[in-house]
C-alpha cells in the first residue's frame, strides 16, 4: 500500500460548509470503494486556527503554518459562493505565499471552489487559465482579472488548476478529477457510492434560480433566458437572441407575452435589476461598478433606472444593509 495522496482544504471565512462535506463525501468514498486509503485529509484555516462557515458555525482547522508542501496532491480553497472580506491583511499576504509556492510545477494542482476563483486569480495563479465560477460575480471576476477566462460552466479543469462553481458543482469536478487519475470506472463506482445517477459534464450550465428562469414549456424560450443569465453585463440585442435560438425577433416576442407577459426587452431590463440588487446587499463593489457589471454603460442611468423601478436609488439601498461601503468615486446619486 502506498501513501496516500495530501489534500490540503483552505477554509475561507464564509465558506461553505455543504461544500466542505461534498468534498469530505467524494474523498471518503474514494477510500472506500478501493479498499484502501488513497487519500489523506487536513483542513487548515486561512485566518488563526479556526474556520467560520457562511452559516455563523466555527469549526477546528490547523494553522495554515502547519500547512507542508510534500510530493505532491491536491490544494483546494473552499469559499462561499460570493467573496468574504473578512479575512486580515496579515493573513491574506500570508495565504498568498503558501498558493503561489503550491501553485508552482511541483506535483500539486491548486483548485477552488465558490468564490474561491477570484482569490486565485487574484494571486496570479490563474493567468491564461480557464476557470468556474458562480454565475452571480462571473461578470464582476471578468472585470477584475482580464487574464482568466471565467465561464459559467458547473467546472473546469485546465491543466493543474480545477475550479467548480457553488453547490454540488464540487463533487462533479472532484468526480471528473479522480476519473484523470484512476480511470472512469473508478470514479462511476464513486458516483453510484454517493448516490448519483450520473455525473454531470464541466460544460453543462450552473442552474440559474427560479426567479431568473421561470417553469416554462417553450424549449426556445428557456434557451433564451439562459443567454439572458449568462450575459448580464454586457446585454444582446434582441435579434441577436432570437437569432442564436433559432427564431424571429417577432417570434421571440410572442413566446414572451403567451408564457410571460411581458416583452423581452422588459424581462431582460427586470432580471439585470434584480441581479444588481443582490449585488448590491451582497457585495461590497462601489454602485458604479454594480451598474457596469449589470449592463449599464453610465452611473446616471444605473441610478435612474434603479429608481424607477425600485422606487429609491441604489445609494438608498445600499444603506439599507450593513454591508460596509467601498466607494471610490465622489458624485452624487445620478453620478454613482
Amino acid at each position: 500500500m502506498g501513501t496516500p495522496c495530501s489534500i490540503a482544504l483552505i477554509l475561507l471565512p464564509g465558506f461553505s460548509l455543504f461544500t466542505l462535506g461534498a468534498v469530505r463525501s467524494v474523498f471518503a468514498l474514494a477510500n472506500e470503494v478501493e479498499g484502501e486509503p488513497l487519500y489523506r485529509l487536513r483542513q487548515y484555516s486561512a485566518d488563526g486556527d479556526s474556520a467560520s462557515t457562511q452559516c455563523g458555525l466555527t469549526l477546528a482547522a490547523e494553522a495554515l503554518e502547519q500547512l507542508q508542501a510534500e510530493q505532491g496532491g491536491l490544494l483546494l480553497v473552499i469559499a462561499g459562493e460570493r467573496p468574504d472580506e473578512r479575512l486580515s491583511v496579515a493573513a491574506s499576504h500570508h495565504l498568498a505565499q503558501q498558493l503561489q509556492r503550491f501553485g508552482l510545477d511541483n506535483g500539486w494542482t491548486v483548485g477552488a471552489s465558490g468564490a474561491g476563483a477570484q482569490l486565485l486569480a487574484q494571486h496570479g495563479l490563474l493567468e491564461g487559465y480557464r476557470a468556474a465560477i458562480d454565475w452571480q460575480i462571473q461578470a464582476e471576476a471578468a472585470k477584475r482579472h482580464p487574464g482568466t477566462v471565467f465561464t459559467t460552466g458547473l467546472f473546469e479543469i485546465d491543466r493543474n488548476r480545477i475550479s467548480a462553481g457553488a453547490g454540488a458543482a464540487v463533487t462533479d469536478m472532484l468526480l471528473h478529477w479522480l476519473g484523470k487519475r484512476h480511470g472512469s470506472i473508478f470514479a462511476a463506482e464513486v458516483a453510484v457510492a454517493l448516490g448519483l445517477e450520473r455525473m454531470r459534464g464541466g460544460d453543462e450550465r450552473q442552474p440559474v434560480p427560479a426567479s431568473s428562469q421561470p417553469a416554462i414549456g417553450s424549449a426556445r424560450l428557456k434557451d433564451a433566458l439562459e443567454l439572458m443569465a449568462a450575459n448580464l453585463a454586457e446585454p444582446l440585442p434582441a435579434e441577436d437572441i432570437a437569432q442564436l435560438v433559432g427564431v424571429s425577433r417577432r417570434q421571440l416576442e410572442r413566446l414572451f407575452r403567451q408564457h410571460l407577459d411581458t416583452l423581452p426587452s422588459r424581462y431582460y431590463l427586470e432580471l439585470r435589476l434584480k441581479h444588481a440588487r443582490r449585488q448590491l446587499k451582497q457585495t461590497t463593489l462601489s454602485i458604479l461598478q454594480v451598474g457596469l457589471v449589470c449592463g449599464f454603460t453610465s452611473g446616471s442611468h444605473f441610478s435612474t433606472t434603479y429608481r424607477n423601478y425600485f422606487g429609491y436609488t441604489p445609494r438608498e439601498e445600499r444603506a439599507r444593509h450593513t454591508m460596509p461601503l467601498v466607494e471610490t468615486d465622489n458624485a452624487g446619486d445620478d453620478n454613482e
